[in-house]
């Protein structure tokens, strides 16, 4: 099977599930949103969160959320007073499902949100239309909308202080990788140099262009060295220029993860 199929075959699968007669949630009963306002920060932004609570047992998934889930997506065009958002990701859990990795959040998380304003100082009205996966035994696509009047100068939430502390720890790490073209794009072997994050390691590598797909990558560790290799296909289905320098690898361990950007040709 091609490995494009395998990954169509997951969200087609996903969606025939949510609609047919045995799934007995809805979107509703599983998954609940709101905006946390937050606190307008020293550089001007406000750092506000979007929070996510799933009933027991349902997850949902990180930007970059494997093989077996469906990455989230953020419309804020009905904002107000609104030049951009950024979304902070707090460290994930990694799960296998039928065979698949997945990555993602489990029954609750927070992402922070720091928000950019138009006018500096002046409310902003915070609207978005949130697309994401929840999964128990199925998975169900699911739209949320969320809205949010974020004025004034807000006060501290240890929810938005604790997701912004948990996220992967920028690491200075020595990473060389070759790039070898194959027949639908390029194949890559990353030689990452950092201390080990306990007996379970997942590599997760993210070009800048997210239009290119990412097989799960493979890794085995020697020493001080934890090596990745996966393969790259962009829609064209070709080899092409790869940008190493906006790579982004990041490691997952059981209680710790750290992320790194770029790598110098071996």
């Amino acid at each position: 099977m091609h490995r494009f199929a395998r990954f169509l075959c997951t969200l087609t699968c996903a969606a025939l599930l949510a609609s047919g007669p045995a799934t007995a949630q809805t979107p509703d009963t599983v998954i609940a949103a709101r905006i946390l306002p937050g606190w307008q920060t020293a550089d001007g932004t406000r750092m506000s969160g979007l929070e996510l609570r799933m009933a027991p047992g349902w997850k949902t998934y990180w930007r970059a959320p494997g093989d077996a889930g469906i990455p989230p997506s953020f419309d804020w065009t009905g904002s107000r007073n609104l030049a951009g958002v950024t979304v902070h990701w707090p460290r994930p859990q990694v799960y296998h499902i039928n065979g698949m990795r997945s990555i993602g959040y489990k029954d609750a998380v927070v992402l922070p949100l720091e928000i950019a304003a138009r006018q500096p100082g002046a409310p902003v009205t915070l609207r978005a239309e949130v697309s994401l996966g929840v999964c128990e035994d199925i998975c169900i696509p699911v739209s949320l909308q969320v809205d949010a009047r974020l004025a004034g100068a807000g006060g501290g939430d240890t929810a938005i202080a604790d997701a912004l502390a948990a996220r992967p720890r920028p690491a200075q790490a020595q990473i060389t990788c070759t790039v070898t073209p194959i027949a639908d794009g390029m194949a890559l072997a990353a030689d990452i140099r950092i201390p080990r994050l306990g007996r379970d390691e997942t590599v997760v590598v993210e070009p800048s262009d997210t239009r290119i797909w990412v097989s799960e990558p493979s890794s085995r560790r020697s020493g001080a060295t934890l090596r990745a290799t996966a393969e790259l296909v962009p829609p064209q289905a070709r080899p092409f220029a790869l940008n190493r320098g906006a790579l982004r690898f990041t490691v997952i361990g059981a209680d710790d993860a750290v992320e790194m950007t770029g790598c110098s040709a071996r």
